[in-house]
């Protein structure tokens, strides 16, 4: 789950964001301040919107919101005084995760793309990475499908000039790290980081 947060941009509502379907498919059911969003063909629950947000805790970030102790039991509390007994997972996924560049190929429809299978632990994901120094035997920075990126971006799977991406590999810049350089490439990691495990810089 994603959750963001822009007071000055869309005012006093917390966006709660399961999974993404295009506008066509979405339907709505209101319970008070809290609007349940699902996916009409499936009835899939694809998110949420609260309402008067502020008025049930305490919300310190803008934009992209961690979903810290306090921040659940805001929703916790939105949901219970307005109805909806929906059993959500408030548990925090992590998104940015150590990779392995298995192998690299060149795109065949672009010069300056590479495909790369990348091992992320639970398993191996195609990226297409455009990065000048992106190489086969890195360990690398993987932000996995439905990350948000400090800009905003969110990630999601993408066809690259005919080819399916799942995922990307992120530069330091990208990534906002302090002292990142200005010039494109990606972000190389050293061996004392392991495969699969939640990226935390050291």
């Amino acid at each position: 789950m994603n959750v963001f947060y822009n007071q000055k941009g869309i005012g006093d509502v917390l966006i709660l964001k399961i999974k993404d379907v295009e506008l066509k498919q979405r339907q709505f059911s209101t319970f008070g301040d809290v609007v349940k969003i699902y996916n009409s063909d499936t009835n899939e629950v694809i998110g949420y919107n609260i309402f008067k947000a502020s008025s049930y805790g305490e919300i310190k970030d803008h934009g992209a919101v961690e979903l810290s102790d306090e921040m659940k039991e805001l929703i916790k509390t939105a949901f219970a005084k307005n109805g909806v007994n929906d059993d959500v997972d408030l548990q925090k996924q992590n998104h940015f995760v150590v990779g392995y560049v298995e192998t690299m190929e060149k795109h065949p429809n672009a010069d300056k793309l590479n495909i790369c299978k990348v091992n992320v632990g639970q398993e191996e994901l195609q990226i297409v990475c455009g990065a000048p120094n992106v190489e086969a035997n890195q360990k690398v920075v993987v932000a996995l499908v439905g990350a948000v990126m400090p800009s905003g971006l969110i990630i999601k799977d993408a066809n690259l000039r005919g080819v399916p991406s799942s995922g990307m590999i992120c530069s330091a810049k990208e990534l906002a790290l302090p002292d990142a350089p200005q010039e494109k490439g990606i972000l190389v990691l050293d061996n004392s980081y392991e495969i699969g495990a939640p990226f935390e810089l050291k």
